[in-house]
């Protein structure tokens, strides 16, 4: 078997989530180096099918597809066209796995531009098209570049930062994840011991915005109730609130458990229930998080499909952030 770079977080809790039985077909969303995709099919999956938006990830996952003939396949593909891949490659799979992010193997190279602690482009894209976190920091005004810190990032210091920003580029393009390191920090107080690196939200926001990720979330999330048949099973992986609160309204929405009904009037019947059982959510342990320190923010959700019809899902009702829309200003007004 191939040897994995990296061990995924809660890898043993996300397999008991799925539960793989011999002859199970599963859908590893979210490929990355292919840590879960073994895993199951070591615990007995009879088919795997593996998509990922980044062709780095594909492409070194091909070693892996030859050594399972007939059991792996591996598609180069997104969220959006979740549903389509798997009717084409895996009808009617038992389950639906996802681990939502950036991938270690991603952070791990500094060409990508993700990571803050290592100099490089300041890319940040997940797939090979799109612009990148260089034209929007090159492009968008500043109350949108804060909007962008702010609700992706949850940066409290957002306007500050933006506004650093703009007049940094003024100076010379921004093209560097360095550079824009050391733009963020001028605007903060060093990080204490234990405190997370200053240039953490900030990244995190651009990421987001680069990659629609909580967009394509809510279209991922919907594709899998769309594609799961009654019993069939979906495990998601989170690691920051944002995509959190997302999966776990979609699991107490459709599992009609979301609550907010007034106590004074009768409780309205809503729709059958999509999901039956969510799981509580689980963390990493001790022993797990002293290992791999980016398992400390992992939390996964799970549930089992029921025979009522699919819905789509209302990403206002799912907590997604939405950017506000600003008028357009008029010209010749300053």
């Amino acid at each position: 078997m191939t040897v994995m770079s990296h061990t995924p977080v809660l890898l043993s809790a996300v397999v008991d989530a799925v539960a793989p039985v011999e002859g199970a077909r599963i859908v590893d969303a979210t490929f990355g180096a292919g840590g879960y995709t073994a895993a199951l099919l070591a615990a007995g999956a009879a088919h795997v099918l593996a998509i990922d938006r980044d062709p780095t990830a594909i492409a070194q996952g091909r070693a892996m597809e030859a050594e399972h003939p007939g059991r792996l396949t591996l598609v180069e593909a997104d969220f959006a066209q979740l549903e389509a891949v798997v009717a084409e490659h895996a009808p009617d799979p038992d389950a639906v796995v996802m681990d939502i992010g950036v991938s270690s193997m991603q952070l791990d190279l500094a060409e990508r531009g993700f990571s803050f602690r290592a100099d490089g482009p300041l890319d940040m894209r997940m797939g090979a098209i799109g612009p990148t976190a260089a034209d929007i920091v090159a492009t968008a005004d500043q109350q949108t570049l804060a909007d962008i810190l702010h609700f992706y990032g949850e940066e409290r210091a957002a306007r500050r930062i933006a506004k650093a920003i703009v007049a940094a580029r003024e100076e010379a393009p921004i093209t560097r994840t360095g550079r824009l390191v050391e733009i963020i920090a001028g605007c903060l107080p060093p990080a204490r011991p234990g405190q997370v690196n200053p240039a953490t939200r900030s990244f995190q926001a651009l990421r987001i915005a680069v990659n629609d990720e909580l967009g394509q979330l809510v279209a991922a999330l919907g594709a899998a109730e769309r594609v799961l048949g009654p019993g069939g099973r979906l495990a998601v992986v989170t690691f920051h609130s944002l995509e959190d609160r997302i999966v776990k309204r979609f699991f107490q929405i459709g599992s009609g458990r979301a609550g907010g009904a007034s106590r004074h009037q009768p409780e309205a019947r809503g729709p059958e229930p999509r999901w039956d059982r969510p799981l509580r959510p689980r963390v990493a342990g001790e022993a797990e998080t002293a290992g791999n320190p980016r398992a400390r923010s992992a939390r996964l959700r799970a549930a089992r499909r029921t025979a009522a019809p699919a819905r789509t899902p209302d990403p206002a009702a799912l907590g997604l952030p939405l950017l506000p829309e600003r008028p357009a200003r008029r010209k010749g007004r300053r």
